[in-house]
């Protein structure tokens, strides 16, 4: 992925604070909805988020009874589990169609008219293609990682632009638990999933269209669907002649001391961290590669080491230095830098290394978590020899490519061996696609 996986609420305290909330005023043809705040937290309003808020231990995923025919609507059933955002700073406003953009760092870049990117629309087509087993894990992990850090990770508690649509945070989580019971039930009577089936999505499903929007391609609605994978490279443990360039990771005192901030990836290369350098010992290597290698774990956030011997290990991004990706930049004078750990699976979005949601690939998209959200449901509609070909996955990572951006999806392609097959296999992927995100009904 472009560089990877870094990876609300207005309400009666909004007035008293109108110097650090930003409220709006929201309006919609069949009725008032509510709406969460678009700029970052005040610690203060954090203090208040966090004591409002209340996700409850279990999903709310539907009852078998909700066992339908593949077009026929299903209705939420009332259940003890439902997860309720219970939230004392929400309160009523009228819809608007502004949305304030915010960058990496959460400062205000531009205002942005929603319903110049999003439309109603309906699916049409045949299945919709995806892995049913890998597309369950990512949303469960996705879920659970709102279900376990909705306290400590702010940014996914924001609506983003799609509140200019009346879409919540809490739909979204119910847009997720639906698609999880509908996967179980299916998978577990051993049937392709009614989730595959359009005319299914469109009953159960609000079908968003989502239109690009690039200033520099002003006249191109279809987003931009680039892809990124996990390569496999050699490595070593130790450093060799040909594995001499290190990842490295960041010691546990790092929390307290952002040392690594002041250092670009050329001081990083110059042996900062090395015997004689002047930051040794702050840091451990825990890898040696090519500077190839290297640069494709940048790039890419997670990359498969082989060790040799049979043995190989998964690598992903830890912290970065914070110094921001230059768009159109050669990835070599990227001063960007990223600090990993080893991990046991392909990781995605996450506010730190223990706590990344795992992915699969074939159905994650990476994209702007910040503005277009954690969680989403994206359709993808593309030409493939002459047919219309529909994909399902779900957002559920980022990168520096993506903060902001509202005319680009990164697609988890799989896991390669070179670039050369990697290529090979996007052939059969758009360069270019219409996209929808589905919101449960």
């Amino acid at each position: 992925m472009f560089i990877p996986k870094m990876r609300f609420v207005i309400g009666s305290i909004g007035f008293l604070l109108a110097g650090n909330l930003s409220s709006y005023a929201y309006g919609q043809s069949q009725s008032q909805q509510l709406i969460q705040k678009n700029s970052p937290l005040h610690p203060q309003q954090q203090n208040l988020l966090n004591s409002s808020i209340k996700l409850t231990s279990n999903f709310s995923f539907l009852p078998a009874s909700c066992n339908l025919n593949n077009s026929a609507p299903c209705q939420n059933q009332p259940s003890t589990n439902t997860n309720t955002f219970t939230n004392t700073l929400y309160q009523p406003q009228l819809l608007s169609q502004a949305y304030k953009v915010i960058d990496e760092l959460q400062k205000y870049q531009f205002s942005i008219n929603g319903n110049k990117l999003f439309s109603s629309a309906q699916l049409s087509g045949n299945k919709i293609n995806f892995n049913q087993g890998d597309l369950l894990a990512t949303l469960i992990n996705t879920r659970k990682y709102y279900q376990d850090h909705a306290n400590n990770d702010p940014n996914i508690l924001r609506p983003g632009v799609l509140e200019t649509q009346g879409v919540s945070v809490e739909d979204i989580t119910k847009t997720l638990d639906f698609m999880i019971s509908i996967l179980q039930e299916d998978i577990a009577n051993n049937r392709t999933t009614r989730l595959q089936d359009p005319n299914f999505i469109n009953s159960n499903f609000r079908v968003i269209k989502w239109s690009a929007y690039n200033p520099k391609e002003p006249q191109r609605k279809n987003l931009r669907i680039t892809k990124y994978a996990v390569f496999v490279h050699p490595g070593s443990r130790k450093k060799t002649a040909k594995f001499n360039i290190p990842l490295y990771s960041l010691k546990d005192t790092a929390n307290t001391d952002e040392f690594y901030t002041k250092y670009s990836k050329q001081d990083v290369l110059s042996g900062i961290y090395e015997p004689g350098g002047k930051e040794f010992g702050k840091v451990e290597p825990i890898v040696y590669m090519t500077r190839e290698g290297l640069e494709e774990a940048l790039m890419q956030g997670t990359i498969l080491v082989d060790l040799g011997g049979g043995s190989s290990a998964y690598f992903n991004v830890d912290r970065s230095n914070k110094i921001p990706y230059v768009k159109g930049l050669n990835r070599r004078s990227q001063k960007r830098y990223w600090y990993f750990r080893e991990v046991k699976d392909i990781k995605g979005y996450g506010y730190k290394i223990d706590q990344k949601i795992s992915i699969k690939p074939g159905v994650t998209f990476a994209g702007d978590v910040l503005n277009i959200g954690l969680g989403r449901m994206i359709v993808m509609e593309y030409m493939q020899n002459g047919r219309k070909q529909l994909r399902m996955g779900v957002i559920a990572d980022t990168g520096g490519a993506f903060l902001p951006n509202f005319y680009q999806l990164d697609f988890l392609a799989g896991i390669f061996q070179n670039q050369n097959s990697f290529n090979q296999h996007i052939k059969q992927l758009p360069e270019y696609a219409t996209a929808y995100i589905l919101i449960k009904k």
